[in-house]
């Protein structure tokens, strides 16, 4: 009786560990490499360092991002086919950042506004099937911490 308690208690500990970690199946998420560092989507709000969300009025956004049908034109280009993605791109390390998409702002973080018009902080080309549009979004902002890229100075 005694094992069937401990088995009791220690099955939904090992599976709240596992979630916690967020090795539940083998679920992909978006990803990018950008030197030593990665910057990934997550599901897990409580484990992102960036919290972006996206807004259909440009007054309320903080970075604007454009979609354009020109990989040269843009800032950040996504193309593949879906089948041979790189598994060793984005390994877990110190240098990840995690990205999450919220529904509303959080902590004055980043508010994308995401359109086929400029001018725009970012330029994106998206031609993926497994990044949406708004992923690759999320993660180019991401991974410059919610900034806006660095302006021309000028003396």
């Amino acid at each position: 009786m005694l094992r069937l308690k401990i088995l009791a208690s220690v099955v939904p500990l090992l599976a709240a560990a596992a979630f916690a970690r967020g090795e539940i199946g083998s679920v992909s998420h978006p990803c990018i490499a950008l030197g030593e560092t990665s910057v990934e989507l997550t599901s897990l709000f409580w484990t992102a360092g960036v919290h972006v969300a996206f807004t259909d009025d440009p007054a309320r956004a903080t970075v604007k991002v454009q979609i354009t049908e020109d990989a040269d034109a843009a800032d950040f280009a996504v193309v593949d086919d879906g089948l041979g993605s790189e598994t060793d791109s984005c390994q877990a390390s110190p240098a990840n950042r995690l990205v999450t998409i919220a529904a509303q702002p959080v902590d004055g973080g980043p508010v994308i506004y995401l359109s086929t018009d400029g001018p725009a902080d970012y330029r994106i080309y998206v031609r993926s099937k497994t990044f949406s549009q708004r992923e690759a979004a999320a993660l180019i902002v991401g991974a410059h911490d919610g900034r806006r890229p660095f302006q021309a100075a000028s003396l």
